[in-house]
């Protein structure tokens, strides 16, 4: 009779159990290392960039590093009054090193983003302050240019003093603070951002109750027709998939200019007169066309997905029991093709709240969107904290609207294939 107590071993002696634990340990390993190219893929291109733009978006060390005296010396200023002599000195002093240094610029500009002008006061102090060989100052620097004067050309400096700040999130939605600290509107001229964030919102959701109402058709015909034929016409749904974007845009620029296909042939069918040909191309309309057009295979796949998985028994039925065409549609049909309409719409939303190369090349003045924006504040104004406060305004509604979706359907519930 064996001993009952010792233990089970493999062929070359190692105890079973330990032999088990180090190859689940190994399976492990092999699996991780599977994916270890798709985590370092998500950390690179997402989290990076975007706990940069978060970043971004609030820190402004320009001030701090490069005048450090004059904001410990405007650190006692309470801001009732003009400050004293020691911050005229210590400003007129780093004016002169920064010109000197070639990084006058950074400071000039980034005052000029809180309040315009500042960058020309900046640059005209700095080139003439070198003159002044000694106090005071502060009559002096007023001298040379009246706004060293003002209570608000300080106030901005001092406000400006600071590593992070959320300025860029109120100049975002057209706001600032004032001398005193409170939060105002832009001057009326300056109001924009409002408006284009608007704008976003109501074509986002224009386009995608367009795509629901010409895409829940085509994906009801497509899963009741047989399938030699539902193939076929779902290779024309796909088939934007395989043309490239631009040409796709061109195509709609060619149809929708004033002397496009569409208008030539309104104009031959006597609808309109030749002389009274529609623009269609570079406004609204051809922002909401060409995005309309571009969108709609996202809102047909998961509508399809779900219809195909819809017995037609479910309809005859409601019929056999006396509902109406309309009514069985309404009452059996319809609720039971809410997760694929919540997932295409959810999916056309968000793809639409962010686009940027359609308005950008059809859309012209009237049709850009906030993308648009973000985009001109990187590579024009250069106004990097600007752009990163939209993006992460941009990316928190997203976030909010899929946590709204979340609660009002169900994440379980969205069906994509």
């Amino acid at each position: 009779m064996s001993d009952q107590s010792t233990p089970i071993t493999t062929a070359d002696g190692i105890p079973l159990k330990l032999s088990l634990q180090r190859a689940e340990r190994a399976n492990k390993i092999r699996s991780f290392l599977f994916v270890v190219p798709t985590l370092l893929f998500l950390v690179f291109a997402f989290l990076i960039p975007i706990g940069d733009m978060l970043i971004r978006s609030a820190y402004t060390p320009e001030v701090v590093k490069l005048m450090p005296k004059t904001v410990k010396a405007l650190k006692a200023w309470s801001g009732g009054s003009l400050p004293g002599e020691a911050a005229y000195a210590a400003m007129a002093e780093e004016l002169v090193k920064l010109r000197k240094a070639r990084s006058l610029g950074q400071v000039s500009l980034r005052l000029n983003y809180e309040k315009t002008g500042m960058r020309s006061l900046v640059r005209k102090t700095a080139r003439k302050v070198r003159r002044i060989q000694n106090g005071p100052f502060k009559e002096k620097m007023i001298a040379i240019d009246p706004r060293w004067g003002q209570r608000e050309t300080w106030t901005v400096i001092k406000r400006t003093a600071k590593l992070f700040t959320f300025a860029h999130y109120l100049s975002a939605f057209d706001l600032k603070y004032d001398a005193d600290g409170n939060i105002i509107s832009q001057p009326r001229v300056q109001r924009v951002h409002k408006q284009i964030w608007f704008r976003t919102f109501w074509v986002s959701l224009a386009v995608t109750l367009l795509c629901l109402v010409m895409g829940y058709p085509v994906a009801y015909l497509l899963s009741t027709l047989p399938i030699k034929i539902s193939n076929l016409l779902m290779i024309c749904v796909l088939l934007p998939f395989w043309t490239s974007l631009l040409v796709r845009l061109t195509s709609w620029i060619v149809i929708l200019q004033k002397q496009g296909v569409l208008n030539d042939l309104l104009v031959w069918s006597g609808i309109i007169a030749d002389a009274h040909r529609v623009r269609m191309v570079y406004n609204m309309t051809g922002t909401l066309v060409a995005m309309t057009h571009i969108l709609m295979p996202f809102m047909i796949l998961p509508l399809y997905s779900v219809m195909k998985t819809i017995s037609p028994y479910y309809v005859k039925a409601a019929r056999s029991l006396g509902a109406n065409p309309f009514r069985a549609f309404r009452q059996v049909y319809l609720p039971l093709t809410v997760p694929g309409i919540g997932a295409g719409a959810l999916l056309v939303f968000i793809l639409a709240i962010g686009y940027y190369i359609t308005p950008a090349l059809v859309g012209g003045a009237t049709g850009q969107l906030i993308g648009n924006f973000i985009a001109l504040h990187m590579s024009k104004t250069l106004n990097w904290g600007l752009a990163a406060a939209m993006g992460t305004i941009l990316l928190g509604g997203v976030l909010g609207i899929y946590w709204i979706y979340n609660r009002l359907v169900g994440i379980e519930n969205m069906k994509l294939g």
